[in-house]
């Protein structure tokens, strides 16, 4: 249910059969006769970073004409992004959403909510290549609970910035000129900050520019790592990406300088 509702919203906001709050920010006189409530959701503080992962979720529930709108369930979620992996221009989603239940918290007597010390982290065991430094909180309120009729739904969202520090790869490569049916092995060390263990930081090499990646491993303790891959004709791009296993520390990329000279395709 949490992925089905993140991906629900997203398509029903895109669709535009969601009240959201840019349009519901409006004067209750420009409000449609359908727009009954106005949903808003904020964070203290908006960004966070490795030593302080924690917010305070709150928001407000109101009727169109302003006043409090007590009683009301509102679903909340965090969603941690990632960009998707689209080489070749396709008309899709450029994000994909890993989201998580924050509860159904309901509005007071002034129409407001709280959920204090939310985690801005990433929960799982998931890959974090292509996370987005930037995590959504989203609030959805359905007057009859049914996502299939999105004509009654309100929604609102908010961002949270993740302040994330950077590490580091260090590589050799067996040879810089390949040809198809060669072995390339590339070898290194990742480095993480504060002293944090490398060992599990995942690393991806990429030979060929339509594949995210070709072969993956992932770091033993100390940090080290060896990638083997036989070379195909059409190889042509030689990337070496990392992925550290904390959501506050960000990947590492480095452009192998291996060329293949026995490439057959333009």
């Amino acid at each position: 249910m949490p992925t089905r509702l993140a991906a629900t919203v997203a398509l029903l906001l895109a669709a535009g059969a969601l009240s959201a709050p840019a349009a519901s920010a409006q004067p209750a006189a420009a409000l449609s006769p359908g727009d009954a409530y106005v949903l808003t959701v904020s964070t203290t503080p908006s960004r966070t970073d490795y030593d302080n992962r924690r917010v305070d979720v709150t928001g407000t529930v109101t009727k169109a004409d302003g006043t409090p709108a007590p009683g009301i369930p509102v679903t909340l979620q965090e969603v941690v992004r990632f960009t998707t992996w689209n080489p070749w221009g396709d008309p899709i989603d450029p994000t994909y959403y890993e989201p998580r239940d924050l509860g159904i918290p309901v509005s007071d007597a002034a129409g407001e909510f709280t959920v204090p010390d939310v985690d801005i982290d990433h929960v799982g065991d998931s890959s974090l290549l292509n996370v987005q430094q930037e995590v959504q909180i989203t609030a959805l309120y359905d007057e009859d609970g049914d996502l299939n009729t999105p004509q009654d739904g309100y929604f609102a969202d908010t961002t949270v910035a993740v302040d994330a520090e950077s590490s580091s790869v260090a590589y050799t490569v067996n040879k810089r000129r390949v040809r198809a049916g060669e072995f390339l092995v590339v070898q290194g060390r990742v480095t993480l900050p504060r002293g944090i263990n490398p060992g599990g930081t995942e690393v991806f090499l990429q030979t060929y520019w339509e594949s995210q990646y070709d072969r993956r491993t992932t770091a033993k303790a100390d940090g080290s790592f060896m990638l083997v891959t036989r070379i195909e004709d059409y190889d042509d791009t030689f990337t070496l990406r990392t992925a550290p296993r904390d959501l506050y520390v960000s990947g590492a990329q480095e452009q192998l300088p291996v060329t293949n000279v026995s490439r057959t395709r333009p």
